[in-house]
């Protein structure tokens, strides 16, 4: 697979070019120009490229493993969490939930405990 080191690009860039009066948006374009430079080619001379592609590398990456659907069990705080009110209707309790956070709070509550959000 091929891919971009920008690292090493980024380190050669700042090596040779000063940073002095320049705003992150500047430098960020005078980089981008300096990618898109047509240099000669260091495999063949005879040839140019872009400065890019001079930092594309073949890379041999370990397979990755897929995640099987069937097998995958959320974490605690994905399964249950309360950012839209609770899954779980608590019928005849006497707490409820926050409308803005969703944490569980007394039935009568004026405000959260948890965020003191306002509840109706």
């Amino acid at each position: 697979m091929q891919v971009f080191n920008g690292k090493a690009a980024a380190e050669d860039y700042m090596s040779a070019h000063t940073l002095a009066f320049s705003t992150p948006e500047l430098t960020l374009m005078r980089y981008s120009f300096w990618l898109a430079d047509i240099i000669p080619d260091p495999k063949n001379k005879d040839n140019t490229i872009p400065r890019i592609m001079a930092y594309v590398e073949e890379k041999d990456f370990a397979p990755v493993n897929i995640i099987d659907d069937d097998k995958y069990e959320p974490t605690g705080a994905v399964r249950n969490t309360s950012m839209y009110g609770n899954v779980n209707k608590v019928a005849g309790s006497d707490t409820k939930f926050c409308s803005d956070c969703g944490s569980k709070i007394s039935l009568s509550a004026k405000f959260c405990t948890e965020c003191g959000a306002t509840q109706d």
